[in-house]
Order: C-alpha cells, then sequence, then structure tokens
C-alpha cells in the first residue's frame, strides 16, 4: 500500500472515530435526558446511602433528576456524603434528603416509617441496599444475628411498613441489593440467628439468599399491584464494605492493587441499581435478578416458593408484624 493510500485510510479511519465519538456522546447526553426527565418528581429510598454502591446509587439518580432520600444510621457520616454529592452533583440535579435509619433496630425501623408514611405522599422507589459483609458474631438490638437481622430482617420491616404507600404510588418500584455469594448461603430454620454455630462468611450468604427468597414472595404477593420487586447482584466492588475482611498487613498492598485492577468501581457496582430504579424496561418485570443490566438466571434455592414462603412466614413472627 501506497503513502497516501495509507493516509487517506488514516483520515477515513479518524473520521470514523470522531463520527462515533460525536454519536456516542449524542446517546449519552439524550439518554441522560430521557431518564432525567423519568426521574424528575419521583421520590427514591436508598438505604445505606453514605458510602459504596449507595452512595454511587443516590449520584445516579439525582443526576436524573430524583428526590433521593438517604436512609442511613451514621448522621455525621451521611452530612458528609451528601455535601460531596451535592458538589459532584450540581445545582441542576434532584433533590437530596437525608434521615435517620438504622436496620439493626426495629424500633428505629418503625420510626423511620412512620416519619415517610407521615411526610411523604408518595414513595416511587425503594431501594434495600445497605448490608453489613462477614461482621464478627454479634446481634443486632433485638436479638438477631447482625448480618441476617440487617441484610434480611430490617429491610423486610422496612418494606412491609412503607407497602401500602407504595402501593398507593404505583407505578412504583422494589429493588432489593443481594449477592452472588448467596450460592454458598443455606436456610437453617432452626439456626436462623446462629446460636448452635456461627461462620461469617456462611452467615453473609445466607442473609444474601434471604434477600432472593423475599424478593420471590414479596413479587407473588404484589401481582396487579402496580409494584414491581427485582433483586440485583452487582460483582465484586471496591467499597468498605469488606472492612471486617483481615488481610495481612504485608499482603494489603497486592491487595489494594488487585482491587484496583480486578474489582468494580462503586459507579459500575451501581449501574444495576440505577437501571433496576428507572428504565422502562423492566418496569413490567417481576421477581428477577440482574446483574450487569442483563437478567440472570439463580440456583433452584434461590427461587423455592415453598422455602420464600416459610421465611416470609418466620420472619413476620421474628419482627412482629403481619402482612
Amino acid at each position: 500500500m501506497s503513502f497516501d493510500s495509507q493516509r487517506r485510510l488514516y483520515k477515513c479511519d479518524r473520521l470514523f472515530f470522531i463520527g462515533e465519538a460525536v454519536l456516542a456522546y449524542l446517546y449519552t447526553v439524550l439518554s441522560l435526558t430521557v431518564s432525567f426527565q423519568m426521574m424528575r418528581g419521583k421520590t427514591i429510598i436508598v438505604t445505606g446511602a453514605n458510602s459504596g454502591i449507595g452512595k454511587a446509587t443516590t449520584v445516579g439518580l439525582l443526576r436524573r433528576g430524583g428526590r433521593v432520600i438517604m436512609a442511613c444510621r451514621d448522621m455525621k457520616r451521611t452530612e458528609e456524603a451528601a455535601q460531596e454529592i451535592r458538589l459532584e452533583t450540581g445545582p441542576d440535579s434532584g433533590e437530596l434528603l437525608i434521615k435517620y435509619l438504622d436496620l439493626a433496630s426495629l424500633k428505629s425501623v418503625h420510626s423511620f416509617c412512620e416519619d415517610i408514611i407521615k411526610e411523604e405522599p408518595r414513595i416511587d422507589v425503594l431501594i434495600n441496599n445497605a448490608g453489613i459483609y462477614q461482621c464478627p458474631y454479634t446481634r443486632t438490638e433485638d436479638g438477631f444475628e447482625m448480618q441476617f437481622g440487617v441484610n434480611h430482617l430490617g429491610h423486610f420491616l422496612l418494606t412491609n411498613l412503607l407497602l401500602d404507600l407504595l402501593k398507593r404510588s404505583a407505578p412504583s418500584r422494589v429493588v432489593v441489593v443481594s449477592s452472588k455469594l448467596y450460592k454458598y448461603g443455606e436456610i437453617d430454620f432452626d439456626d436462623l440467628s446462629s446460636e448452635r454455630r456461627y461462620d461469617k462468611a456462611f452467615a453473609y450468604g445466607r442473609s444474601k439468599l434471604a434477600n432472593l427468597l423475599f424478593t420471590c414472595e414479596l413479587a407473588r404477593r404484589l401481582e396487579g399491584t402496580g409494584v414491581v420487586v427485582n433483586a440485583l447482584t452487582p460483582g465484586i466492588v471496591r467499597t468498605n464494605l469488606g472492612r471486617h475482611v483481615n488481610i495481612p498487613f504485608l499482603a494489603r498492598p497486592l491487595w489494594e492493587l488487585a482491587s484496583r485492577a480486578f474489582f468494580k468501581s462503586p459507579e459500575e457496582g451501581a449501574q444495576t441499581s440505577v437501571y433496576l430504579a428507572c428504565s422502562p424496561d423492566v418496569e413490567e418485570v417481576q421477581g428477577k435478578c440482574f446483574a450487569d443490566c442483563q437478567e440472570q438466571k439463580l440456583l433452584p434455592k434461590a427461587t423455592d416458593q415453598d422455602v420464600a414462603r416459610k421465611l416470609w412466614d418466620i420472619s413476620e413472627v421474628m419482627v412482629g408484624v403481619t402482612m
């Protein structure tokens, strides 16, 4: 090939690249505009919104014009996170509010929901995002094993107490953040609070399996109400969720390097949460689980309807409500 031919080909490739970049930019702007209009005036609750995936989810929904309520336990950290989010999203984004919620306390969940029902005329999206990962054996205020109590029971009560408001706000959505580690969990109905045996990794897997079974049963109960519920597994994300994992001191630099190379950023991890909260593609999808904005197939134990119903019934007894 002659030099002139190579130059012409280079120019064509360059023009193609520039055109592709322009089209990609226009597509992004158009998508953001459509999404902005879609979430304008909608109220979204995000639990655990002051860090990690929850914070990135909040940013994504604010940029789309949503009115986001950050439901968190640590008010100091939440105020700081809210200031950072406001600076990042700018004055043209949606409205941001913060409210105290401790999912390790049934009393706190009741108090939070009473305030929401009294103050908010509607809730369009509830995102059950907060979670505890592989913590040492501890109990919630009400005596439940911490991971099962926060990751499952706290959100179970929260969702049920807000369910009437969600139904009145229909079409509305519930988004449940689970984990692929559900595969390593089992539901032991004789030892849900790990009084006989505690393995922190097993307990986390069980709580995430409970999230999926909760989604399965809630979807069945919500048929025909205009409220859709779906779950997601965000993948391995660089967050502070793994603060209880013991990494040897000498291995920490290697761990940090590996996490930056192979783990998702919080923004990447939040994409499926944002997708399930606002995409028209899933407005009639019920009781499914997604990863990377695509529906994924679950193991049979995560969709076992008999186990899901039994877990629901026992969870009602544990949190003291009947729905």
